[in-house]
């Protein structure tokens, strides 16, 4: 009951993480497509998806003017902006299109990402409710079935243009969903309070971790499963369809802990079961064993994100949550630009075996800055 009532009072900007995941979706699935047609390398082709990264955090800073601007319209604006940004990297015959076309996708999805987040953050602050891994888990739910669907396509041998377009077209008539005004807290009367810095660059670095192994997995499953496992396009396709499976389970099952357990107690044991999972994707010696590993890693990933975005919020005053979640996005959203150039890198030098080994690794970099958060949340729990 958790999960729907927070959907419910999320309606509109849950409307908008389905929209994302769509894309990024058919995105992750045709990337092995879209790689041979540019006929480039690993390491050339993790530059080339750099680009996007490069879009994202420009408008990563002009998102809340955009928003404020644009007010009830911002996000089916926003959506309608993305759908036309696919249109440069699915037709892309060269490098440079490609870069161009995505450093674009970038900007879009970078306004449509602030705006989603920062209209979730202002129902939390009005409700006084945790809807972060509601929301999430429909982005991934959305992402997984588009992908799937992705793989079917390919093997009917559809041109990934055609899938993005289709897309963009059920994007279009959902526009009306998306019209949604701000419903952001009013500060106190009083000096203003200072926006706490520390809590917030820690909570942003495991947001950043969370969403970098999620990108590598969105962006090179597939890659893995067919290169290096000899899988087929319909196989290759089903390790990121998994990974969104898995994620949805997961962020819709961390709906309901949060209201039960800690944010930091979550997230510790999330870091151990991603990690684990990564070290079974990196070990594997035939697909079967590699979809158990980004499975296992989509349920561990799932909710280290929401949380450490849930995590900031509760660490202000309830009318500095959107600021706060909004600085935790722009450190987080920093795992799209390190993502393509640490995976891309590692599989032109040792391969994705060790590629994804040392994704497992860097997981557990995120009991660090949590050990830290969890002393932070204590004290700010305490009575005065």
């Amino acid at each position: 009951m958790s999960i729907l009532s927070a959907l419910r009072l999320t309606r509109a900007p849950g409307v908008a993480f389905v929209v994302m995941g769509l894309f990024w979706g058919v995105f992750a699935a045709h990337v092995p497509v879209l790689k041979d047609r540019l006929a480039v390398d690993d390491g050339t082709f993790g530059l080339l998806l750099l680009s996007s990264s490069l879009g994202l955090l420009t408008t990563m800073w002009i998102a809340p003017r955009f928003d404020r601007a644009l007010g009830p319209r911002a996000m089916p604006v926003a959506a309608l902006l993305l759908a036309v940004s696919w249109v440069g990297p699915g037709l892309a015959a060269t490098p440079l299109a490609f870069a161009a076309g995505m450093v674009v996708v970038g900007m879009a999805s970078g306004i449509l990402d602030v705006v989603m987040n920062a209209r979730v953050s202002q129902i939390e602050a009005r409700h006084g409710r945790s809807l972060m891994n509601a929301n999430h888990g429909l982005f991934s739910l959305a992402y997984g079935l588009a992908a799937l669907a992705s793989g079917f396509t390919r093997e009917a041998g559809f041109a990934p243009e055609t899938v993005l377009a289709a897309v963009a077209g059920l994007v279009v008539l959902a526009l009306p969903l998306l019209r949604m005004a701000e419903v952001a807290a009013p500060a106190p009367e009083g000096p203003a309070l200072r926006l706490p810095l520390w809590p917030v660059v820690l909570c942003g670095v495991v947001v950043l971790i969370a969403f970098l192994s999620e990108a590598t997995v969105e962006s090179w499953s597939a890659l893995h499963i067919e290169r290096t496992l000899g899988g087929g396009a319909a196989q290759g396709a089903l390790g990121p369809a998994l990974l969104g499976a898995t994620m949805t389970l997961g962020r819709f099952g961390g709906q309901a802990l949060a209201e039960k357990l800690s944010e930091t107690a979550v997230i510790r044991v999330a870091v151990l079961v991603s990690a684990t999972g990564a070290a079974i994707a990196a070990a594997a010696p035939v697909p079967v064993v590699a979809y158990l590993g980004f499975a296992t890693m989509g349920l561990g990933i799932s909710v280290i994100g929401p949380m450490g975005l849930a995590l900031a919020g509760k660490m202000v005053a309830p009318h500095q949550r959107a600021q706060a979640i909004a600085k935790v996005a722009v450190i987080g959203f920093g795992a799209f630009f390190v993502a393509p150039v640490l995976m891309g890198g590692l599989s032109e030098l040792f391969g994705l075996r060790a590629a994804f080994a040392c994704v497992g690794g860097l997981l557990l970099v995120v009991l660090v800055p949590v050990a830290a958060l969890r002393r932070r949340a204590a004290a700010v729990a305490a009575p005065a």
